[in-house]
């Protein structure tokens, strides 16, 4: 299971340089909006912040085993798809002028909840440890 915390973790940040690579490059010859800009990029930047934050997990899970630790990596995972992923999309359907924007922003802090219950177990398995 934690190995593929690892696997998950070099996937997410791998895409995480790629995709901040496109939002640098590629994303701003396409739209000079600054809120589309930003959008993108907090979602790269969180991207690869729960991608080291998954790494983190899978290595510390040998000094706190249990169920915590492997919740937490399933909340960053889960955080990255619903917060990071929305904003994607959110990037995707505003270049589009797509009407379908108001139904996908109510996600994102879904996604963002998931961040913050990953780093409240990693704190409940440092605390449940023996």
């Amino acid at each position: 299971m934690l190995k593929n915390y690892v696997i998950i973790s070099a996937i997410l940040g791998g895409s995480g340089v790629a995709l901040g690579a496109f939002g640098a490059h590629g994303l701003q010859k396409i739209t000079e909006d600054e809120k589309i800009l930003h959008g993108f990029q907090t979602a790269v930047q969180y991207q690869m912040y729960h991608a080291l934050a998954l790494l983190a997990v899978a290595l510390l899970s040998g000094k706190f085993p249990g169920q915590w630790i492997k919740r937490a990596g399933y909340f960053f995972i889960a955080g990255v798809i619903l917060f990071s992923g929305s904003l994607y999309l959110l990037t995707f359907l505003k270049l589009q002028e797509s009407g379908a924007v108001k139904w996908v922003g109510p996600i994102t802090p879904v996604g963002g909840i998931g961040f913050i219950l990953g780093w409240l177990c990693i704190l409940l398995a440092v605390f449940r440890s023996k």
